[in-house]
């Protein structure tokens, strides 16, 4: 019986399987780097793009945050310009004070008594006078004392009037004063907040 060797043939088609298998290998290797390589760039792109938008949100917020400073200091200046509305418009109320006050001082000075002068700094106010005896001039201080726009009365002086041909026992006295006004103490409510304010 004849024998066929076919030792070569089989060498062949392991030869030829290496071979398949080593180009399956290759293109799967080839393909997975492919797809590693889509999603590295994938990846990459979308940590580019949320980059991106966080820096708009970054520019959005810096942009924002300038117009709440803004919208912060217009209030504050509004507000400022409130106060100072509201204490001209107290100034403008108080202009007829002062007139209230002379006729004040003029209504209640009782007989037997008169103003020598009258002087005024600031809110404060001087009065001098002579009055016949010092009941009288205790009239005058409790009208002072009674009336609404005065106020912190202090008599500094009360002696017999120096005048050689009086014999009436006159009397010259000297009151200090201090007229009531609202504009001053709101005057100073306003500008306090300021000044805690300043840096």
């Amino acid at each position: 019986m004849p024998r066929i060797n076919l030792l070569p043939w089989r060498e062949q088609q392991r030869t030829e399987r290496k071979k398949a298998f080593g180009v399956g290998m290759g293109a799967a290797a080839l393909g997975a780097g492919v797809v590693a390589l889509a999603g590295f760039m994938f990846v990459n792109q979308m940590i580019d793009s949320q980059v991106g938008r966080n820096k708009l949100l970054e520019r959005e917020i810096l942009v924002l945050d300038k117009q709440i400073e803004e919208i912060n200091s217009l209030e504050q200046q509004k507000q400022q310009h409130i106060a100072r509305m509201q204490i001209i418009e107290k100034l403008q109320q108080s202009r007829p004070e002062i007139v209230h006050v002379f006729e004040m001082f003029t209504t209640t000075i009782p007989d037997g008594a008169f103003l020598t002068s009258i002087t005024q700094t600031g809110q404060r106010y001087k009065i001098q006078g002579v009055a016949q005896s010092s009941s009288r001039v205790s009239a005058f201080w409790r009208a002072l004392d009674a009336s609404q726009w005065l106020k912190e009365l202090d008599l500094e002086l009360l002696e017999a009037a120096k005048n050689n041909t009086n014999t009436s026992g006159s009397q010259e006295f000297t009151l200090y004063a201090n007229q009531v006004t609202a504009v001053a103490d709101d005057a100073s409510a306003a500008t306090a907040p300021a000044a805690r304010n300043r840096p």
